[in-house]
């Protein structure tokens, strides 16, 4: 029996020319690599090679039922990968590029792996609006499947150094361009005719949704998996996660909120925005303390807060 080949080195590089050129050879490889979106850092590929989205699954031990997200530049590229109805069209005018995923229904000329479907008849796709994806997809020629950059059910990536932690050795670059603005993954929607269904709540909110589409948004939880993120376990660190903290006990460390005073606070003047960008840095530094439990104060459940509540909810399952 051979032996297996030796991991990578991984390489970490700022955004640059040199960065880019490197990080498409890679990916012209088949090889994943890490690159910074305007939500979470992405771990991303060629979505038209098998080999090179098992090379994704594999690296971040991510279970093959699970599937993910296709990362475009323009809308003529999303046009070639899935049907677009009137509601999607719309959708895609108004949040693109931005952190909104959107499921459709596959083309079956796209020829993307079967692996970035997970089975499903239907694609995750979105537009991102950060320039090292936007760079990197338009140096590659090809849409780029790219889920968090992180061991799966981990706490997702908003800085390189995050990436490296996780996945250090097990890729071999990562695009650097500083922390994430978002700091949250993408909302995901299923477009209907008379509805729009959300998968997973993000940066664009259910109020945005509403106002753009005149279409009601509806939370959709069918007990199976149609998108990234809906697994009950997720974004988890490796502490026990206690949540609606006003205060701490003394083994916990204490992410506060508004007035809840903590060890470090999301936002200490309550700004959901300023929160949501600070949530997965805020639980890498929790887990990385030296107690053995983690508490987060109250969020309230309304805007960005339904995000920022989902990943809290996951992360304490």
């Amino acid at each position: 029996m051979s032996d297996s080949p030796p991991l990578p080195e991984t390489l970490v590089q700022p955004l640059g020319e040199a960065a880019l050129d490197q990080a498409a050879t890679w990916i012209a490889r088949g090889m994943p690599v890490a690159v910074p979106t305007e939500t979470v850092y992405g771990l991303a590929a060629d979505a038209l090679n098998s080999d090179a989205v098992a090379a994704i699954y594999a690296a971040k031990g991510r279970p093959s039922f699970n599937p993910l997200i296709v990362h475009v530049d323009s809308l003529a590229m999303a046009a070639g990968l899935a049907h677009f109805d009137a509601v999607a069209e719309k959708l895609a005018t108004a949040f693109w590029p931005g952190p909104l995923t959107m499921v459709l229904p596959v083309r079956q000329a796209a020829g993307l792996s079967p692996l970035v479907m997970a089975g499903l008849p239907t694609v995750a796709i979105r537009m991102p609006a950060h320039r090292a994806m936007q760079a990197l997809i338009a140096r590659c020629g090809v849409p780029l499947a790219a889920p968090s950059a992180n061991r799966s059910g981990a706490i997702s990536p908003t800085t390189a150094g995050h990436v490296m932690a996780s996945l250090g050795g097990r890729i071999p670059f990562i695009l650097d361009d500083g922390p994430t603005t978002a700091g949250l993954e993408s909302t995901i929607v299923a477009p209907e005719a008379d509805r729009i269904r959300l998968l997973r709540p993000g940066p664009v909110t259910i109020e945005a949704l509403e106002q753009v589409s005149d279409l009601p948004v509806l939370t959709s939880d069918t007990g199976s998996i149609e998108a990234p993120g809906q697994l009950t376990s997720h974004y988890a660190p490796g502490k026990p996660v206690r949540l609606h903290a006003m205060e701490a006990h003394p083994d916990e460390f204490l992410i506060g909120f508004g007035p809840v005073q903590g060890r470090i606070s999301l936002s200490e003047r309550g700004d959901l925005a300023e929160a949501a960008a600070a949530l997965f840095a805020a639980l890498h530094l929790a887990d990385a303390s030296a107690l053995p439990r983690i508490a987060v104060a109250p969020i309230p459940e309304e805007g960005l807060g339904l995000a920022i509540n989902d990943r809290l909810r996951r992360a304490a399952a």
